[in-house]
C-alpha cells in the first residue's frame, strides 16, 4: 500500500482538474485494458480531462470494453500522443514498472517529460521513475489494485458498474478465472462488490472466452500439435512459426491463453511458447509455471524478460530452431546444477 503521506499528497494533487495521461504496456491485455480504463473512468467522474494512450494496438476480443474505442495509439499517432504526453500533469503507467515496456519510441517520450508520475503494478523489481509508487507482488492483478487504489483515495462510492466491469475483466484474465496462485479471499471480496454494482459476469466471461473465430481455433489446433514434451524436465513447449501464424489468418490476441494448455499436462509444471515475428525479427516467448519455479528469473536471467513467479515473457533474437536449442541447453544446465 502507499504511506498515508502519499495518498494524502495524491489527493491534493487530484483535487482539482488535472490533464493525466494514463497508458498501460505494449501488447496490452485484459488487466493492462480494465485497469487503465477503469482508472479513466474513476477520474472522469472526477472532472478531469484524462485520456489513456496505449503503446499499440490491444486485440479484438477487448474492443468491447467500455470507451475502448476513444483510447489513443501511439503508434499509430506519435505526433498526437507525444503532444499529449508532453501536456500532461499527470501520467499514470499501470501493469508494468520500467519504461521500456512501451517500446524504444514512446519511452523516449516518456522519459523526455518532466512531469508527476504515479505507477500501480504487481510485478517485480519496479524502476524508480515514479513519484508514487504503488507496488505490490502479492496481488493477482493491477486491477485489484486499482480497486484498492480508489478506496485509498476515499473514491469508493464512485464505482459504478461502468468501472466495475473494466476492473473485473483483468481480475478474471490475470487470475485465469480466478484459478492462479495469488487469487486471495481479498480477491473474491472484492469481485463480490463488483458484482454488486451491477457486473454482468456471464456476459463478460462469454465477451472474453466464447468470440473466438474459426481461423483461431484452427490456429489452436495447429499450436497443440506442435507441442512437444521433456518429461525428463517436467516440461512441456509449444511453437508457432510467422508462416503457421499467416496460414491461419493471425490476429492481435489469437495466440492468448494458449501457453497454459502445456501446463494442463499431468507431472508437468513448466511450459513455454515460442511464436516467431518475422516483422520485429525476434521470437517472442511466454512462460508458465506451478508450484516453486520461478519464472520471472527464468526470463530475466536468459530471455531479455521478467514478470511474476509462476507467468512470465520474454524474447529471443535468434531463429525459432536456435532458441528451442538455447531453452533445452539451459534446462539440462539447471537440472545439473
Amino acid at each position: 500500500m502507499m504511506t498515508s503521506n502519499e495518498i494524502d499528497a495524491l489527493k491534493q494533487l487530484l483535487a482539482s482538474p488535472k490533464k493525466i495521461t494514463i497508458v498501460p504496456h505494449r501488447n496490452p491485455d485484459g488487466d493492462a485494458m480494465g485497469s487503465t480504463l477503469g482508472l479513466y473512468h474513476f477520474l472522469k467522474l472526477q472532472q478531469h480531462d484524462v485520456v489513456v494512450i496505449s503503446p499499440n494496438e490491444f486485440p479484438d476480443f477487448l474492443a468491447w470494453l467500455p470507451d475502448s474505442e476513444k483510447v489513443m495509439i501511439f503508434e499509430k499517432d506519435v505526433q498526437h500522443c507525444t503532444e499529449r504526453i508532453n501536456g500532461s500533469e499527470i501520467i499514470f503507467t499501470l501493469d508494468f514498472n520500467a519504461l521500456h515496456r512501451v517500446g524504444e519510441q514512446m519511452q523516449k517520450a516518456l522519459e523526455t517529460v518532466s512531469t508527476t508520475f504515479v505507477m500501480i503494478d504487481h510485478h517485480q523489481l519496479p524502476d524508480s521513475y515514479a513519484k508514487f509508487t504503488y507496488s505490490d507482488t502479492k496481488m493477482g492483478s493491477t486491477c485489484e489494485m486499482v480497486y484498492h487504489f480508489i478506496h485509498q483515495l476515499g473514491g469508493e462510492n464512485l464505482i459504478d458498474k461502468t468501472i466495475a466491469t473494466c476492473i473485473y475483466t483483468g481480475i478474471v484474465t490475470d487470475s485465469g478465472s480466478f484459478r492462479f496462485p495469488l487469487t486471495t479471499s481479498t480477491t473474491h471480496r472484492v469481485v463480490a462488490d463488483l458484482l454488486d454494482k451491477g457486473v454482468d459476469n456471464p456476459k463478460i466471461h462469454n465477451l472474453l472466452f466464447d468470440t473466438s473465430s474459426y481461423n483461431r481455433l484452427q490456429l489452436l489446433g495447429r499450436a497443440l500439435q506442435n507441442m512437444k514434451l521433456l518429461p525428463e524436465y517436467k516440461t512441456s513447449y509449444i511453437t508457432l512459426t510467422q508462416e503457421e501464424l499467416d496460414h491461419f489468418g493471425y490476429v492481435k490476441g489469437d495466440t492468448e491463453g494458449i501457453v497454459n494448455y502445456g501446463l494442463s499436462l499431468k507431472g508437468f509444471d513448466f511450459t513455454a511458447i515460442f511464436i516467431e515475428n518475422k516483422e520485429e525479427g525476434i521470437i517472442k516467448i511466454s512462460f508458465r509455471s506451478q508450484g516453486a519455479f520461478d519464472v520471472n528469473q527464468f526470463a530475466r536471467k536468459h530471455f531479455n524478460g521478467g514478470g511474476h513467479i509462476n507467468a512470465a515473457g520474454g524474447k529471443s533474437f535468434g531463429t525459432l530452431d536456435e532458441t528451442i536449442n538455447q531453452f533445452i541447453a539451459i534446462l539440462a544446465e539447471e537440472k545439473n546444477n
